[in-house]
């Protein structure tokens, strides 16, 4: 069988990419000047590209998987033409309409405006569904700029994307729509799914995937138990499925064992302690597979 292809895109992706990767097992290093990463799997190849056009190179089969903010799959009109395996919750932002915080919108869109942008057509889209009589201006990288209460100014509207608005604030702008809301997300090739073998391969991958995200929302806590405490113990404490209990050395009590969310451990561990619960310790995951 051929390498399963997969596509990296640069900047903030990546690194987190990575990790994730890493903690599936795989791991990657990328060679100054190359673009192509080495790996220990030998049945895996990787290219890092700009994450802008990961989801046109899989559009066109030119890759089999790849990772990808969905807002440049909508922004390549690529939606239809991938397929998405998994939603990695990474990189959470929302692509926004931003205005100079001095202006009020309704009366700035009676007038023929610009909307200065890197995303062209998610920003036509929005234009027309709101009958806005606009222009674009195409950017690269820092757009805030572009964006004053000033006749001079290049453009009057910001279409960009945001995590906490605070880039936005500081440039004295403010949010008055929302376009779309995107993450870090791993898309395939709808010829690579079309292949029952390259299918099998990237539902696998997705299945590695989806354990480690499993794990990292998860602790596995162990704590011992007297046997008259047993039965409230266990009644109280929540579990995937179930605990495994296994009984302590001279039938004194039992040890315990259940995997739990990491945002439930603040409100469970002295709940566990009152039910009387003993010598509790909790440690990280690596992989969860329910």
């Amino acid at each position: 069988m051929s390498k399963l292809k997969i596509l990296l895109a640069k900047g903030r992706i990546y690194e987190s990419v990575r990790k994730l990767l890493d903690d599936v097992g795989i791991s990657i290093y990328l060679p100054d000047r190359t673009y192509f990463p080495m790996t220990n799997q030998k049945d895996l190849a990787f290219q890092v590209v700009k994450p802008q056009i990961v989801s046109n190179l899989l559009a066109h089969g030119k890759a089999d998987i790849g990772f990808s903010g969905k807002d440049w799959v909508y922004e390549n009109g690529a939606e239809n033409d991938i397929e998405e395996i998994v939603d990695l919750g990474f990189d959470p932002v929302r692509v926004v309409a931003a205005i100079p915080d001095t202006l009020n919108f309704d009366a700035l869109v009676t007038e023929p405006v610009t909307i200065a942008t890197e995303y062209q057509n998610l920003s036509a889209q929005w234009i027309r569904n709101k009958h806005i009589n606009g222009k674009i201006f195409r950017t690269w990288g820092t757009s805030e700029g572009f964006v004053k209460d000033d006749e001079n100014a290049l453009a009057q509207i910001l279409v960009d994307n945001t995590s906490t608005g605070s880039s936005l604030r500081a440039n004295n702008l403010k949010i008055v729509d929302t376009l779309m809301d995107s993450s870090t997300r791993l898309y395939a090739s709808k010829v690579a799914m079309s292949n029952p073998q390259k299918k099998q391969k990237i539902m696998e991958f997705k299945m590695l995937v989806q354990a480690v995200l499993n794990a990292r929302e998860r602790v596995m806590l162990e704590m011992n138990c007297a046997k008259e405490k047993f039965d409230a113990l266990v009644n109280g404490m929540p579990a995937m499925k179930s605990p495994t209990v296994s009984p302590l050395f001279g039938e004194r009590g039992y040890a315990i064992k259940i995997a739990v969310q990491k945002n439930e451990v603040p409100a469970l561990l002295p709940k566990l302690q009152a039910l009387g619960a003993t010598d509790i310790l909790e440690y990280e995951l690596r992989k969860v597979m329910p």
